[in-house]
């Protein structure tokens, strides 16, 4: 059974970083630096991966017999997920304007 302060301080943690490089990643390409750019996503997504993986998990996890309690921590660990998957879609339109 996953223990849920960590695995909302995991989710909170990646989600975090992966919208840090996706952030990273736009201010590289504004300054010409594409590859950069393509290599900085492509480290975000696997932070955001392990963050989905741990949302995946608790989903599982509750759906069973183990239900967890609605925090306003697990809210606030949510949208940092939600905040960085929109981050990486942003990011990658950015840059591709960038590029052009």
């Amino acid at each position: 059974m996953i223990e849920l302060e960590d695995a909302v301080m995991e989710i909170i943690v990646n989600a975090g970083q992966s919208r840090s490089l996706c952030f990273e990643a736009i201010h590289a390409a504004r300054h010409g630096n594409i590859d950069e750019a393509k290599l900085l996503l492509n480290e975000a997504d696997g932070y955001a991966r392990r963050a989905h993986q741990m949302q995946t998990q608790l989903i599982e996890q509750d759906a069973g017999e183990a239900r967890q309690p609605m925090t306003l921590i697990m809210v606030h660990a949510q949208d940092h997920l939600m905040n960085s998957l929109l981050a990486r879609e942003f990011s990658q339109e950015i840059i591709h304007l960038y590029q052009r």
